[in-house]
Order: structure tokens, then C-alpha cells, then sequence
């Protein structure tokens, strides 16, 4: 089973996100502090995440950066969410994969997530 891990301050956000993907038989773990990512990450071995833009306590697109820059990190898929449309063009200079705009569309959801996974 591939693994997801969604990390957004929303608790909201994250239940539709687990709803969603475990409804596919994935795996999804969920994080709402940044500060607890990267021992999340080591815990859970994702294979693609999800990562929320604007984080209460992180900038999504800073750590976004961070992840792409480390060698135990960067082979991650990373689609960033954002309910800001501007957002698209910050998160490519982040080095994000993809970006999801809220509200999502299920369907566009999990097309991005089944391409990441089948191209990684």
C-alpha cells in the first residue's frame, strides 16, 4: 500500500484528505505541526505528500524547499494545497511537484496523487 502524508494545520482539512485516500486503499498518515515533520517523515516513510502552503508555526513553501534539498528527502513527491490561487506560482520556485487549489476536486485530487506515485 502506497503511503501519503498530509500535513496541514486544518483538522477539518486532514479528515476530508484521510477520507478521501483511504477510500482508495492508501496508506495516509496525517501531521498538523511543522514541528513535528521531520520525525514524522523518518516514522512513516511516505511516498508522496500533501503539504499545506500557509502553516500555523511554517511557511509550507519553506519546508518544501528544505525537503527538496535533502538527500533522505527529496525523492518525495510534493503536492502543495492552497486555498490562494497566487499560490501556484510561489510553490514552483519551492520546488514542489504539483500544486492542489482548495476547495479540491476529488477526482483532480486523486489524479494528481495516482500520476505522482506511478511516475516516482
Amino acid at each position: 500500500m502506497k503511503k501519503i502524508l498530509v500535513v496541514d494545520d486544518d483538522q477539518g482539512i486532514l479528515d476530508a484528505f484521510t477520507a478521501i485516500l483511504e477510500s482508495e486503499n492508501y496508506d495516509v498518515y496525517t501531521e498538523s505541526d511543522p514541528g513535528n515533520l521531520a520525525s514524522t517523515i523518518k516514522k512513516t516513510s511516505p511516498d508522496l505528500m500533501l503539504l499545506d502552503v500557509l502553516l500555523s508555526g511554517g511557511d509550507g513553501r519553506v519546508i518544501c524547499k528544505n525537503l527538496k534539498a535533502d538527500e533522505e528527502t527529496k525523492r518525495i513527491p510534493i503536492i502543495m494545497v492552497s486555498a490562494h490561487p497566487s499560490a501556484s506560482k510561489s510553490i514552483q520556485a519551492a520546488g514542489a511537484d504539483d500544486f492542489l487549489e482548495k476547495p479540491f476536486d476529488m477526482d483532480v485530487l486523486l489524479k494528481k496523487v495516482a500520476d505522482h506515485l506511478a511516475a516516482s
